[in-house]
């Protein structure tokens, strides 16, 4: 999909000082993005997102609501090609083959029917629907001194280039042990960033990410900590404050998770042992 449709442009009118004046500018585009099932045939979740990296979307959202366990569980993707659908609209659905033999119960996604860009998920979750799926607490002995945690939010300001274009985007961003970044997603949605992020490690075949940090733009919540532990993901950051769900959640699930974090400043709530304090 071409990265110009990410963003479109608008006539729009700035006032200042009672002083009017117009002009073009860029708005972040947001569209629905349908998640199709094969076989059976069903919609498996509507989304709101940015368009791009679609399918980085799917098989992070796959792989987080445990539908996938690796890039071979998806036999195909693509773009509905159903003449009876619009041109334009067909780039909004993607059609998922699964391995054959794959067996998962689809009703638990019935809760994701519908998800908006902002909220994620729909409704109540909770800290056992990992559990249940027996997700294991991070292991990773992985940890990193503050000097690394400090170059992470401005590296991150650097990258977002459809951010900066339009001020309307979040953006997720995985680093390595030294602090590079290696991947940067962009969406409308946080959550969407994180499933886009994630779905291409899914799909490159490099999890778990037991090495890495993850950072998020705005705040984090349990929608963008469960994707991250199911990824293996040992430190988690994010721009602002950490809901307390997302508290309980790295608690239960060791994972060291910092807010607040902008400059040579930040809050840890949880895994503090990971980060290499002078003696």
């Amino acid at each position: 999909m071409s990265a110009t449709k990410s963003k479109i442009k608008s006539k729009i009118w700035t006032i200042e000082e009672s002083q009017t004046r117009s002009r073009l500018d860029y708005i972040t585009s947001e569209e629905p993005l349908e998640i199709r099932l094969v076989s059976p045939e069903q919609t498996l979740a509507v989304t709101m997102r940015t368009p791009g990296a679609d399918f980085d979307l799917v098989a992070g959202f796959l792989y987080g609501e445990g539908v996938i366990k690796s890039r071979e569980d998806i036999a195909k993707m693509s773009y509905c090609v159903d003449p009876d659908v619009d041109g334009e609209q067909r780039q909004n659905i993607i059609n998922v083959a699964l391995k054959a033999g794959l067996n998962y119960d689809f009703k638990r996604l019935e809760r994701h029917f519908y998800m908006t860009s902002a909220c994620g998920v729909c409704g109540k979750a909770s800290i056992e629907s990992l559990k249940m799926r027996e997700i294991p607490p991070i292991s990773s002995d992985f940890n990193v001194k503050p000097e690394i945690i400090y170059n992470l939010s401005e590296q991150l300001k650097l990258a977002q280039g459809l951010f900066s274009a339009t001020g309307g985007l979040h953006a997720a961003a995985l680093f390595d042990e030294r602090g590079k970044l290696l991947k940067l997603r962009e969406d409308v949605g946080r959550h969407n960033a994180v499933d886009k992020l994630i779905g291409t490690s899914v799909l490159t075949d490099e999890l778990p990410l037991a090495h890495h940090i993850v950072m998020v733009s705005g705040r984090s919540s349990f929608e963008i900590l469960q994707k991250c532990i199911v990824a293996g993901v040992p430190i988690v950051c994010a721009v602002s404050a950490p809901s307390s769900l997302a508290v309980e959640m790295a608690q239960a699930f060791n994972v060291t998770l910092i807010g607040f974090l902008r400059g040579r400043r930040f809050n840890v709530y949880s895994g503090i042992e990971r980060i290499k304090l002078a003696s």
